[in-house]
């Protein structure tokens, strides 16, 4: 990462705001983004809270990069609609792709990556000699990933990063003279099918470690929460934000799981992707 002068206009990968060229930002090498100077300050305020550093171990390589995949992905998807532009349009392919927004299926790449790297930076804050995190981990034998792992000695976390608009809500239909069914809603709509996934990443996990206790987490970025109250589970699935998520994850120290044993094992099976 280094301090420069941006040459051209962008937005900050982790608020989303706008950057004129000309403007002083931090630009990060590894992923070809770039955070605004307050972000920036924020991050190094936030881990500057522990009052000790974290150890080496846990912020090691092999904890992976948050989002990564999905940044990769979205570079992917966009430099090939970049591709099919510039051969459609020939000599003013550079003028067609300065001027065509992207398709909406590419940006939720860019979405979904930017909610995993804001989400990995507060969990990284949180790591310690009490609690180890694992970024952006591949399943064996699929194509999918689990956002984060969290090993705290009272268990593991699976955690699924979201970043939704809307609010979250738990909608429950039936109940007596018919089957009681949770449905979650984010707004209007139904996404009941997240849940189906963390839980299908718990289970995964589960096998892995055994009796040791996995919960999972559905954490939404920037959806509209309430002031009071908000978070609640759903079948057996906790639904929160980023700083609920942090305290839930600080609190969950009573347990005997050994931390830097079942970070190895953890991290051994689920690779970074």
């Amino acid at each position: 990462m280094k301090q420069m002068r941006l040459r051209f206009a962008g937005a900050c990968r982790l608020c989303g705001a706008s950057l004129p060229a000309g403007t002083e930002a931090i630009y990060e090498s590894e992923t070809k983004t770039i955070r605004c100077l307050e972000c920036a300050t924020e991050s190094t305020e936030t881990m500057s809270l522990d009052p000790e550093p974290p150890c080496v171990e846990s912020l090691s390589a092999d904890s992976g990069v948050a989002g990564s995949s999905a940044r990769r992905e979205y570079e992917r998807r966009k430099a090939k609609d970049e591709e099919k532009l510039r051969e459609k349009w020939g000599r003013f392919g550079g003028l067609a792709v300065a001027l065509s927004d992207e398709r909406p299926h590419t940006k939720s790449w860019d979405r979904g990556a930017i909610g995993e790297e804001r989400l990995g930076a507060r969990l990284n804050a949180l790591a310690a000699d009490g609690l180890a995190v694992l970024h952006d981990r591949r399943i064996p034998g699929s194509k999918a990933n689990i956002d984060h792992i969290a090993i705290a000695p009272g268990g593991i976390w699976v955690i699924d990063a979201k970043r939704y608009k809307g609010r979250p809500e738990l909608k429950i239909e039936g109940g007596i003279l018919r089957p009681r069914v949770e449905k979650l809603l984010v707004g209007r709509r139904d996404c009941t099918k997240l849940v189906d996934g963390v839980l299908k990443q718990v289970d995964v996990v589960r096998d892995l470690v055994g009796d040791v206790p996995v919960t999972g987490a559905l954490c939404f970025i920037e959806a509209d929460w309430p002031l009071i109250g908000g978070s609640f589970s759903t079948r057996g699935v906790h639904v929160l934000w980023p700083k609920r998520l942090a305290k839930v994850l600080i609190e969950a120290t009573a347990g005997d799981v050994d931390v830097a044993r079942m970070r190895e094992t953890v991290s051994s099976r689920f690779k970074s992707a």
